[in-house]
C-alpha cells in the first residue's frame, strides 16, 4: 500500500457505523494487552458505540477525520476545541482526543499524516498549541508523539473500568 492512495477527509454522518467498527477494532488492538478484559469491555461499551460517536459528531467543537483506502476506513483522528475538550479547556488549544490506525497499516506514515492534519487544523484556527492524553504504558504512542515534536507537560487520571489509569499530557506549541 502506498500512502498516496489513502484519502484523508472529514467523516460524513452516514459513515459513523463504519467508523465505530474500525475504532472498536483499533482500540482492541491497542489496549487489550496490559488491561483487564472486563475493563476493556466496560470502556468500549461506553465510549465506542454508535450512539456515543453520533453525540460526539454533533458536538460543538469536535471533528472527525478518516484515512480511507479502497472505501474502507483504516484510521482516524478526532479533534476537539472548547467546549468539547476532555481536559485543559483552553480556547487557545486544540485537543487530539483520538488518533488510531489499524494494526495492519501501522508504520506506513498514516499516524503522522493524521497528526499533521490535526496540527495544521490547529494552526489554521489560530491555536497556540495542540495537546493530547496518552496512556503512560503506551510506549509506542509516546515515542511516536515525541518523534513528532510533542513533549510531556503533565498527567491526568483516566477512569478505565474499575481502575484509574494515568495519561500523560503531551503538547506541541506553535
Amino acid at each position: 500500500m502506498q500512502i498516496e492512495s489513502v484519502e484523508i477527509r472529514k467523516v460524513k454522518v452516514g459513515e459513523i457505523p463504519a467508523l465505530v467498527k474500525m475504532a472498536q477494532k483499533a482500540f482492541l488492538q491497542a489496549f487489550t494487552e496490559g488491561n483487564k478484559p472486563e475493563n476493556v469491555s466496560f470502556y468500549m461499551n461506553d465510549a465506542f458505540t454508535e450512539k456515543q460517536f453520533q453525540k460526539e459528531f454533533e458536538s460543538d467543537g469536535s471533528q472527525f477525520f478518516a484515512a480511507i483506502l479502497d472505501g474502507k476506513i483504516i484510521g482516524y483522528t478526532k479533534i476537539n476545541e472548547v467546549p468539547s475538550q476532555t481536559d485543559i479547556h483552553d480556547p487557545e488549544s486544540l485537543e487530539v482526543a483520538r488518533l488510531y490506525v489499524l494494526e495492519d497499516y501501522l508504520g506506513m506514515g498514516l499516524g503522522k499524516t493524521l497528526l499533521d492534519l490535526a496540527i495544521s487544523q490547529a494552526k489554521e484556527k489560530g491555536k497556540k498549541y495542540l495537546w493530547l492524553g496518552v496512556w503512560e504504558k503506551n510506549a509506542r504512542a509516546i515515542r511516536f508523539y515525541e518523534k513528532n515534536g510533542l513533549k510531556i507537560f503533565g498527567s491526568h487520571p483516566f477512569p478505565f473500568g474499575d481502575e484509574v489509569q494515568t495519561d500523560y499530557l503531551m503538547k506541541i506549541e506553535f
